[in-house]
């Protein structure tokens, strides 16, 4: 049965493709993404390919079940950016073969436009969600302060509650991006600091909006046991978006003991996301964790 559907649908699946493969195979693909039901797990992560309202309606119309933004940069009232290296205009975007498969990378930053803009966005996003069209969530790169500094909560204030006020009602769903790019600067080279920010940014994030946040989870430059821990340090979130790397030539992609590692170390209230460029989002559930998954069904003929 797998092949047939695979010649019937290798240029486009059903416009209703869950209901396929519960009848099918017998398979839900219903999951959560922050306290949310998605239709399926299969969404896009923030990049080039999720900065402008057009690119969400196209979303939409393909039937994705999810789109985080593209990630800005956090400002105070004034418009001052303590992270304004992120927020440049640096990108290109290639499709290579890798392992077999297919992977799109690009270069760039974060959102270069007018906060203004982002918060137009953000309005669009929180219709489209609320109308139950597409969930969509912002993404943030907020001050992240050496170890000795204090957090600049200005713009964890002004940013927070712009955000929100956009968002309208409910609460703001967001996810707070430790991005790749950080990885490889001189400000993520000490394990306190990195671990630091993971304990300390929920909290200065949820003192200015009501908000459910997930974190994004940066691939550190240390060996794969530090990564765990630093799912334990993010324990204020209420989701952790984690190996966000396909496996290349210079480094392996997580072992399925470190996965499992990581998914015991996320608390039961928590989401546990799995996501790569080469592939769909894949999964994995933490024992009583509210995870993105699927289950398994029986067979409804």
């Amino acid at each position: 049965m797998l092949a047939k559907d695979f010649e019937r649908f290798k240029t486009a699946l059903p416009p209703d493709f869950p209901s396929h493969v519960r009848e099918a195979y017998g398979i839900d693909l219903t999951a959560r993404y922050l306290g949310e039901t998605i239709p399926h797990p299969i969404g896009k992560g923030s990049g080039q390919l999720s900065l402008n309202q057009g690119q969400l309606e196209v979303d939409a119309e393909a039937g994705l079940a999810f789109v985080v933004l593209k990630t800005v940069i956090a400002q105070d009232a004034a418009g001052a950016q303590s992270m304004a290296a992120w927020a440049i205009h640096e990108a290109k975007m290639k499709v290579e073969r890798r392992a077999g498969g297919w992977t799109v990378t690009w270069k760039g930053r974060g959102w270069d436009r007018s906060l203004d803009e982002y918060l137009a966005l953000t309005r669009v996003a929180g219709d489209l969600t609320r109308a139950g069209r597409l969930l969509v969530v912002p993404s943030v790169k907020y001050h992240l302060p050496r170890l000795a500094e204090p957090f600049n909560d200005a713009e964890y204030a002004f940013t927070t509650r712009a955000l929100a006020a956009a968002w309208g009602e409910p609460l703001l769903l967001l996810e707070k991006d430790f991005s790749p790019t950080l990885a490889g600067d001189a400000l993520a080279g000490e394990r306190a600091q990195i671990l630091r920010w993971l304990r300390e940014v929920p909290t200065h994030i949820r003192a200015h909006a009501a908000v459910r946040l997930a974190v994004k989870v940066m691939n550190a430059r240390f060996d794969d046991e530090f990564q765990v821990e630093m799912t334990r340090a993010a324990a204020g979130a209420d989701a952790l978006v984690v190996f966000n790397r396909p496996a290349t030539s210079t480094r392996a992609a997580w072992s399925s003991s470190t996965r499992a590692a990581a998914a015991r170390a996320c608390s039961s209230t928590r989401s546990f996301s799995c996501r790569s460029r080469s592939t769909p989002p894949q999964t994995a559930r933490a024992p009583s964790a509210r995870c993105i998954s699927s289950s398994s069904t029986p067979p409804t003929d």
